[in-house]
Formats: C-alpha cells, sequence, structure tokens
C-alpha cells in the first residue's frame, strides 16, 4: 500500500516534506488531513518531519468529539516554522556507544530501531532524523548485543525509534535474536504509539509469539504506550490491550504535557483514570522539550505544576502512579512543586551521575520559563 492522500491537500501538503519512502516496512498506509488555517511558511523554514497520519487515526480524532485538541498532534501548524529550540534536547548524541545503542544511564540501554512511524507527532523530540532516512538507526544488532553482554550493569533495554512496529514481526524477532540470551537483562520494553495510531498491527498471528518468546526467555515483556488524550483510545485500542495483556504483556504509558492537547487538569485527569481502567499504569506525564520547531508545546512551569497537582488532587492513590519528568541532559528530573517562594523544587529521579540521584534542589522560576535551562541558576551567577 502506498500514500493515500486528500483530494485538493496536496498544494498545501507538498510544503511539508514527506518521507520518500512509499511503502513502510510494515506495510501501513499513510493518509493525510487537511490543515485548518495553515499558511505556507518560508521554504527555509519547512518542517523536517512529513505530514502523515494513519487512516484509522485520523478517524479516530475526527469523531472524538475532541478533534480541535487532537487535531495539533499530527496537523502541521505554522507556529512550526518559528519555534525555536534544539535537535537534540538530552544529550542523545554524546549517550550513543554503537551506532543505534544510547547508555545514558547505568541500567538502561536504548535501541533506535528505525526512523519511521504510523503518523507523525508535531511535538516529537526526535525531529532530528524521524520521517527521514537517517544514520542513527541501528544496523548491526550484533555489535549491540555484544555491548550489551559486555556491561551487565544493564538490567533493562527499551527498543524505540520512531515507532518499533512499523517493522515487521520477523524483523523484531531478528533483533530479539542478539538480546535475549544476555542473562542479566531482566526486561524488554517496547515505545510504540501504534496502540492508539494503527492498533490492527496488533491482529497479526505473529505477535503473541513475539511477546510469548521474550517472556519464555525470563524476561518481562513491557510496551510503553504513547496515550496523550483520553480521546485517543478508541475500542480497538481497547480490545488489543487487553489481548496483550492477556498473554502477560505489561503496559506503562508516558504522556507529554502539551499546550492546546492535553494542557487541562480535567483532561489529564481523565486520560490517567482511563488508563487506569484499561490496566495501563501511568508511568511519566513528560514536560514538552525545548525541540526546533515544536518548543510551542511547551506549557510554563508557572501553568503546568498547578495543574498536575490539581489533576493529582482529583485522581485516587492508585489512579496517580505517574512522575512528572523533564528528561534533561543531565538527567531525569522530577518537579515535584512551585513554592510559594516562586522557586521550582525538583528532584533527580535518574541521572547518568548516580551520586545526583534522589537529590532535591530548587531555582527560581519565572512565569514564563519552561525548561530547566530557563530557570536562573544562582551558583553560575554568583561564580
Amino acid at each position: 500500500m502506498g500514500i493515500s492522500r486528500v483530494p485538493g491537500a496536496e498544494s498545501t501538503l507538498e510544503l511539508f516534506r514527506r518521507t520518500a519512502v512509499e511503502e513502510y516496512p510494515g506495510g501501513t498506509s499513510v493518509d493525510t488531513v487537511e490543515p485548518t488555517g495553515l499558511k505556507a511558511p518560508k521554504e527555509s523554514a519547512l518542517p523536517v518531519i512529513p505530514y502523515c497520519v494513519s487512516p484509522f487515526y485520523a478517524e479516530q480524532i475526527r469523531k472524538s468529539g475532541h478533534y480541535d485538541q487532537l487535531r495539533h498532534i499530527v496537523e502541521p501548524d505554522e507556529e512550526e516554522s518559528f519555534s525555536p529550540g534544539t535537535w537534540d534536547t538530552s544529550g542523545e548524541h554524546s549517550n550513543t556507544v554503537v551506532k543505534g545503542l544510547q547508555h545514558k544511564y547505568q541500567q538502561t540501554a536504548l535501541m533506535l530501531v528505525t526512523d519511521k512511524c504510523f503518523s507523525y507527532c508535531r511535538f516529537c523530540f526526535r525531529k532530528r532524523f524521524v520521517g527521514r532516512v537517517s544514520d542513527e538507526i541501528a544496523t548491526d544488532y550484533s555489535a549491540i548485543g555484544r555491548y550489551i553482554a559486555a556491561h551487565p550493569e544493564i538490567t533493562n533495554l527499551l527498543i524505540s525509534g520512531g515507532d518499533p512496529f512499523i517493522l515487521t514481526t520477523d524483523q523484531l524477532n531478528r533483533i530479539l535474536d542478539h538480546v535475549l540470551p544476555i542473562p542479566h537483562l531482566r526486561s524488554i520494553r517496547i515505545g510504540t504509539k501504534s496502540i492508539v495510531h494503527h492498533p490492527q498491527r496488533f491482529e497479526d498471528p505473529e505477535i503473541p509469539a513475539l511477546f510469548t518468546r521474550i517472556r519464555q526467555s525470563g524476561k518481562a515483556a513491557l510496551v510503553i504506550s504513547h496515550i496523550d488524550h483520553f480521546a485517543e483510545v478508541s475500542e480497538e485500542s481497547e480490545h488489543r490491550i487487553r489481548e496483550l495483556q492477556a498473554l502477560g504483556v505489561q503496559f506503562l504509558n508516558q504522556t507529554v504535557l502539551l499546550n492546546r492537547i492535553n494542557d487541562q487538569a480535567e483532561i489529564l485527569t481523565e486520560t490517567f483514570r482511563r488508563l487506569h481502567c484499561l490496566g495501563v499504569r501511568p508511568y511519566y506525564l513528560f514536560q514538552a522539550r525545548p525541540v526546533r520547531q515544536g518548543s510551542h508545546f511547551q506549557v510554563p512551569f508557572g501553568r503546568g505544576v498547578p495543574m498536575v497537582l490539581a489533576a493529582q488532587q482529583r485522581l485516587g492513590g492508585i489512579e496517580k502512579t505517574f512522575r512528572f519528568i523533564m528528561s534533561h541532559e543531565t538527567g531525569k528530573i522530577e518537579i515535584l512543586d512551585l513554592g510559594d517562594d516562586r522557586r521550582l523544587y525538583m528532584r533527580y529521579h535518574q541521572s547518568p551521575d548516580p551520586a545526583k540521584i534522589g537529590r532535591v534542589f530548587s531555582r527560581p522560576c519565572r512565569e514564563s520559563d519552561c525548561w530547566l535551562d530557563d530557570l536562573p541558576n544562582e551558583a553560575l551567577e554568583a561564580a
């Protein structure tokens, strides 16, 4: 199947470079949705990520009753042309140890296995390569397996991309060939948004054997889903989640706090409640990153922290299992509170430097600050 296009949309969408690949490895087609009120950006400011959305997800957001919010996930906007930031917001290049493999945190290895997705999120923090042919994707799985085998401190592997389920199940099995025999690996996580973008992917009769294989190797099998709004979850998505859970697959979810999409306490509350009822544990609520052409999705701390606290107050104890996290170059920083003293209180949840883990610190916070680097660093100023 190739790319299907909305009639008449080409004149607008040709301004947004699509991938040159007409057929994805997983055999999915791509639909396009006419952007609302989109103005042509200057050639020099064209977004890196192609504009495409799976037919299933396009229909889901149209009929969700929340189209005005959900459309911002996948539809280009003229703000992309002027949105400042950097391409690598968390130091992925500096933590790459083998092509396609990152080792930032002692216990975790992260493997990039594809630069494609079923739909492209406009806020993607990997805009530097997703939707293009990239040289950051793993190609030598044997070398990756040797690296992990030589580092017994690595206990879990996160398979990411792009969306790993864009690959065929046979391709995923070939990746597992090189990592499942490693005895000190205790869990295999696969990060994906396909459970809402293209849940039909899990109709593949080989999928159960893939996850069973992981579990029979003595390792936990986990899907790290990416659901940002409760209205993204279709009946088909729910059905596929429950099928995988019946196989012993654990589900954790990552949500990103996003301007104009889910930046209301009521939406966050309903999203976490929905996930809890599905048996999908809310894992991280991420502060949106200052990625170039995507930083307009950030919610300032002055608005976001009270919003998250309000959601936590609405949720029962077993529903609020998430941590509000800023995934910074120096580590995963949990955002704790914005005090009456207008200081943002934080704690290192994870860091390449083990001495930082658990350390609580604070910095002055101005109304428009959205990222650690925005906050005045008193130590530097004193120096």
